[in-house]
């Protein structure tokens, strides 16, 4: 994988908020072969793990936080 490249803080409290609202959202991320996948979700919980942030849907899907690309209207490069 690539370096990682940290997200903006503003973008990082959209995200918390989702959390802590426990709101069904749609994210859109690109996966390990650069194509763009969605997943429909709750997201369970915001960490760092090897200095690499990550998100992790109720479904256990986990996806680093520098491969996404919208998460409901939050579109991550307006950050």
């Amino acid at each position: 994988m690539e370096q990682y490249e940290p997200i903006s803080c503003d973008f990082y409290d959209e995200l918390e908020a989702f959390s802590i609202l426990k709101k069904e959202v749609e994210i859109f991320y690109e996966d390990e072969n650069g194509l763009t996948c969605s997943v429909f979700g709750r997201i369970k919980d915001l960490y760092s793990r090897d200095k690499i942030e990550y998100l992790l849907l109720e479904n256990g899907k986990e996806i680093r936080l520098d491969l996404l690309i919208r998460v409901d209207n939050k579109i991550l490069s307006d950050y």
